[in-house]
């Protein structure tokens, strides 16, 4: 029972919009997340970093989430900043339910333990205080919250991990906030996605004020889930 993660599947199984026509190794992307996600079993768990579909609705994003549904083993997915289809935890529940599919959980307000490990996070937030707006300034607040539900939703005595969408250390730019929660909970990795790119390049990977971060973009670990260690 080992725990993966991974993120930026961009899904478009039922929509003209597959991510092949952006190179950098997106051509046949679809056939490798399927070879990348045979390796593992359904004992194991695999994190989806956001940007799951680009479905705009639930209804759109079906063919999507039922190409996820039959990947081995179980899933768990938090919101990505292109998930339009996203609703309420309910919703999205009752959805996957009507449609009969068993294998993917949500993670919103709350955590999951896998083995000895908690699986917590949210999407997070880019945020400056030079350039940012009021706006904004309220989406980091509300994602502040909801990190700090996750993580306290744990308890005690597992090691909690977090999985995120946006990087919360990025070229020179720092989140001060949901840095400070992660520390509050004694978190010591971050697996994020949502660099792409050239932009892999400034990605900070490695230690940053005692957090190992990790970045788990489809195109940055060639469309194969990565082991949680």
């Amino acid at each position: 029972m080992s725990l993966y993660a991974i993120g930026d599947l961009h899904l478009s199984l039922g929509l003209d919009k597959p991510m092949d026509v952006f190179g950098g190794g997106w051509d046949n992307y679809v056939d490798k997340l399927a070879a990348g996600f045979a390796r593992l079993n359904d004992t194991d768990t695999t994190v989806l970093c956001g940007d799951i579909t680009w479905g705009m609705t639930l209804t759109e994003s079906l063919p999507d989430f039922q190409f996820i549904d039959a990947l081995p083993g179980r899933k768990i997915i938090l919101k990505g900043n292109h998930d339009y289809w996203w609703a309420t935890s309910a919703k999205i529940s009752a959805f996957f339910e009507q449609h009969q599919m068993k294998t993917i959980d949500i993670l919103n307000n709350n955590s999951y333990h896998v083995g000895e490990k908690a699986v917590c996070g949210t999407r997070g937030w880019f945020f400056e205080e030079q350039t940012g707006s009021e706006h904004d300034k309220k989406i980091l607040a509300r994602e502040v919250m909801r990190l700090e539900s996750s993580l306290k939703s744990a308890g005690d005595a597992v090691e909690k991990i977090c999985f995120l969408h946006y990087p919360p250390v990025y070229k020179n730019y720092v989140c001060r906030d949901i840095i400070d929660v992660m520390q509050k909970y004694g978190v010591k990795q971050c697996w994020y996605g949502h660099i792409h790119s050239f932009g892999h390049r400034a990605a900070v990977t490695g230690d940053f004020e005692g957090i190992e971060y990790h970045l788990v973009s489809a195109d940055y670990v060639d469309f194969s889930p990565v082991e949680v260690e």
